[in-house]
């Protein structure tokens, strides 16, 4: 069967509204990850390319700090979701998760809506499947600092690869009856095949720095490895599956 290069869309549209200031460092590292696995990639923040022709040569949307309205009209809306339709790869970072609140088939693809998070701090994760290409690396209990998200209308489909430990937090007034789940614990990376598509998601990565750790480099490396199915040899066949 055929084979051709993995194609990777680097997307960092950021609508009206707070921007982060680690888009650029984000990039960075994720150009780096493309390259150590012999992937191409393109980098936009423009949403006119979200067109059949266009988005159908890319083999996963990696949607970098994405934020508020990143799409212009419904047209574009339509192509992102018939590309997840038809098996298209999706990982979305951190603030990805505050995209397209208005938008409810947005939040279950993804797997949820971001609604608020406790002020920056370190708090314990738990590594839920280990076994994943994401979290395969981590300690069973990861300590990290970072903005700890919580999400509502979280689809019941993900399947929890991190989840953060809510009694590590301080000061966090976390309405435990709405808030939490797995116990005391709140998911922080997940993934699912929702409508025929590979999504994979992490809500790490606020800080600049973090995209020169290690760690995380390496957990959204894994990610995107699973949303487009790759083996590790750079290039993908034509059939997905």
């Amino acid at each position: 069967m055929p084979c051709q290069k993995i194609h990777i869309l680097i997307y960092t549209k950021n609508g009206h509204g707070f921007v982060h200031t680690n888009i650029a460092v984000c990039v960075k590292s994720l150009e780096g990850i493309c390259a150590s696995n012999r992937w191409t990639c393109e980098i936009s923040d423009d949403p006119k390319l979200f067109t059949a022709e266009k988005i159908d040569t890319f083999d996963c949307l990696v949607f970098a700090n994405t934020n508020n309205e990143i799409f212009e009209n419904d047209d574009q809306r339509t192509v992102f979701q018939t590309y997840m339709r038809n098996g298209g790869g999706f990982v979305g970072i951190h603030s990805t998760c505050c995209s397209e609140r208005r938008w409810p088939w947005f939040w279950a693809n993804l797997g949820g809506k971001f609604f608020r998070h406790p002020k920056l701090q370190p708090f314990d994760i738990q590594v839920i499947d280990d076994r994943h290409l994401s979290t395969q690396h981590l300690p069973a209990v990861w300590t990290w600092e970072d903005e700890f998200y919580l999400l509502n209308s979280l689809n019941p489909d993900i399947h929890v690869l991190l989840a953060g430990d809510v009694s590590t937090l301080k000061n966090n007034a976390i309405n435990e009856s709405q808030d939490v789940m797995l116990g005391g614990y709140f998911p922080l990376a997940w993934c699912h095949e929702f409508e025929g598509g590979y999504q994979w998601v992490t809500a790490l990565g606020h800080k600049a720095e973090h995209y020169q750790d290690l760690d995380l480099v390496k957990h959204i490396e894994g990610g995107i490895r699973w949303a487009v199915r790759s083996d590790g040899s750079g290039l993908k066949t034509e059939d997905r599956g």
